[in-house]
C-alpha cells in the first residue's frame, strides 16, 4: 500500500495588540516549511488578506472551507499571541485532532519591545481548549529549523490518520465466533454506539457462494496462483490451492462490497467442513495487500490492526498472533504465533503453505518473522470500558515451531503477563515491526479509551511527544 496522505487544516492565529506583519510573516514561513516537508494542508489566505485567524466571521467561513475539504487535523500555529477563543470555537466545531505551536519568540527589541509573545498565548489557548473539552496534541515552542517541528508535525500527521481510521472501521464478519472462543465475544450495539464501529455480518454460505463466483470467473483465481507458487514454498494438491486463490480472492470481493476495511472470520471448524481447507493462506495473502483479516472472528483483533497500520502511515504489514508460550531459555521471552495470517513480507524466509500444528487440514503458513524492533498492542474492553494494552518488544532468536512465528523479548514478562490476564485483554495481540507507541499513546486521547502500557514509561512517552530526545530502554 502507499503511504497515507493527511491532509491538514492550517489557519495561523494573532491578536491584535501584538505586531500583525511579524505574525503574518511567521504564517508565511511557516507555510514554507510546510511545503518543504511535502505536507498536504489546506489554507486560508483566500478568507482575508493576512491569510491569519483572528475574527470570528472569518472563523465561520475557515470552518465551512474545512469541513468541505475534510481535513483530517488541524494545525493552529500561534504567530504572535492569537486568538484563544477563536482558536477553541474552530477546533471545537471540526471535531479533528489539533495541533497547538507557535514559533520561539527572538530577543526583545532594543527599546524593550517583543513583537509576537508566541509562547504566552499558546499558555492561553491550552487552557480555554481544556473548557472547550477539545482534546489537543501539543508540540514544544521551537524553531520552524529545530528537529522538534519537523518531528513533531509528521508524528501529528500519523495521530490523525489513526483517529480518522478509528472512525470509520466497518469490519467484514464472516460467520459467528467458533463457540469455544468466547474471550473473543464482542458487544456489537455498544462498539456502535461509542464509537461508531460498524460490523458487516455475512453467514459462511454466502462466503461459500463467493468462492463459486471466484473460480467460475476464475483470472483472478489463476493470478493469485500464480502468485503464491512464485513466492511461496507451496506443499499442497492444486485443487486445494486453487481453493486457497478462491478464498482470498472471495475475501476481497465481499469486503468491498460491504465496504469493510477489515476481515474477522471464524476461522474453524465449520469452514473446513465446507471448503476443505484452513483460511490462513489466504487471509495471509490479503494481509499482505493491506487489508487485514483476522482469526476467529475477533472483532477487537481487527480494530487493532487498523490502529496499528495506521500509526505506521500504512506502509507496513502487522501480524495477528497468539500469546503462546514462554520462551525455553530467556526469563523475558515469549512466542507469538498462530497458524499462518502473516503477511510474507514480514518473514525472514519463504513461507511454506503446509498442515498447521493443532488440525489435519491444508492450507495454513509456516514461517519465522523478522526480528528487530517491535511495537506490540491489543484493543480491548469489557464491563462498558475500553482501553489499548501497548508497548515496545523484540524479536529474538528461539526454538523452531510451526505456523507462523517469532519469539520476542519484553522488558519484563511478568508484569506484561499480568495485563494480560488481568485483563481487559485476551491471548491475542497485534504487532509491527515499528515504534509506534508514542503516535498510539498519543491518538487514544482523540478515541476516548485509556492508553494502557505495559511497561512504566508514560513520562518518557510524553517527553518524547513534547519534543525531549528520549531513548527508550531496550529490551
Amino acid at each position: 500500500m502507499a503511504k497515507a496522505v493527511v491532509k491538514i487544516g492550517f489557519a495561523p492565529t494573532r491578536r491584535s495588540i501584538f505586531s500583525a506583519p511579524d505574525a503574518v510573516k511567521y504564517a508565511n514561513l511557516t507555510r514554507d516549511r510546510l511545503r518543504e516537508m511535502g505536507v498536504e494542508f489546506v489554507d486560508i489566505t483566500d478568507i482575508n488578506e493576512e491569510g491569519l485567524l483572528y475574527d470570528d466571521a472569518d472563523r465561520i467561513k475557515i470552518a465551512e472551507k474545512f469541513k468541505k475539504e475534510g481535513v483530517a487535523g488541524l494545525f493552529i500555529p500561534h504567530a504572535n499571541f492569537g486568538t484563544e477563543y477563536e482558536c477553541a470555537r474552530l477546533a471545537k466545531e471540526l471535531n479533528v485532532p489539533v495541533l497547538l505551536w507557535g514559533p520561539r519568540d527572538e530577543r526583545p527589541e532594543p527599546n524593550g519591545m517583543r513583537l509576537r509573545d508566541s509562547q504566552c498565548g499558546l499558555f492561553a489557548t491550552g487552557k480555554v481548549l481544556r473548557r472547550f473539552r477539545v482534546p489537543f496534541t501539543y508540540m514544544t515552542n521551537c524553531r520552524l529549523t529545530d528537529p522538534e517541528f519537523e518531528r513533531g508535525v509528521k508524528d501529528f500527521l500519523a495521530v490523525c490518520n489513526v483517529v480518522r481510521a478509528f472512525r470509520n472501521i466497518r469490519i467484514l464478519q464472516i460467520g459467528p465466533r467458533p463457540f469455544d472462543f468466547w474471550s473473543t465475544m464482542c458487544n456489537e450495539g455498544e462498539l456502535l454506539e461509542k464509537f461508531n464501529v460498524q460490523l458487516a455480518p455475512i453467514p459462511l454460505p454466502e462466503l461459500t457462494a463467493a468462492i463459486d463466483a471466484a473460480k467460475k470467473e476464475g483470472t483472478r483465481v489463476k493470478e493469485t496462483i500464480d502468485y503464491c507458487k512464485a513466492n511461496m514454498n507451496c506443499d499442497i494438491a492444486d485443487n486445494l490451492l486453487e481453493n486457497v486463490a478462491a478464498l482470498k480472492v472471495a475475501m476481497r470481493d465481499l469486503a468491498d462490497k460491504y465496504g469493510a476495511k477489515a476481515v474477522a472470520i471464524q476461522c474453524w471448524n465449520a469452514l473446513q467442513d465446507e471448503i476443505g481447507i484452513m483460511p490462513c493462506a489466504a487471509n495471509s495473502l490479503l494481509n499482505e495487500e493491506g487489508l487485514p483479516v483476522v482469526c476467529e472472528t475477533d472483532i477487537h483483533g481487527a480494530i487493532t490492526s487498523i490502529l496499528m497500520e495506521a500509526a505506521g502511515m500504512n506502509e507496513k504489514r502487522t501480524l495477528f498472533a497468539d500469546w503462546t508460550v514462554r520462551h525455553p531459555d530467556n526469563e523475558n521471552g515469549e512466542l507469538l504465533q498462530h497458524c499462518g495470517p502473516w503477511p510474507i513480507s514480514i518473514a525472514k524466509e519463504k513461507p511454506t503453505i503446509c498442515v498447521p500444528v493443532a488440525f489435519d487440514y491444508n492450507g495454513a503458513v509456516s514461517a519465522e518473522a523478522k526480528h528487530g524492533k517491535m511495537t506490540l498492542a491489543r484493543f480491548d474492553g469489557d464491563n462498558g470500558e475500553y482501553s489499548l494494552l501497548l508497548g515496545h518488544a523484540k524479536g529474538i532468536e528461539g526454538p523452531y515451531t510451526k505456523g507462523t512465528y517469532v519469539w520476542v523479548e519484553v522488558a519484563n514478562l511478568k508484569r506484561l503477563e499480568a495485563k494480560v490476564v488481568e485483563g481487559p485483554y485476551i491471548h491475542h495481540c497485534v504487532g509491527i515491526h515499528e515504534d509506534v507507541v508514542p503516535i498510539l499513546y498519543e491518538a487514544c486521547k482523540y478515541l476516548g479509551i485509556k492508553a494502557d502500557l505495559y511497561d512504566p514509561i508514560e513520562d518518557k512517552v510524553q517527553a518524547y511527544l513534547h519534543g525531549e530526545d528520549v531513548v527508550f530502554d531496550e529490551v
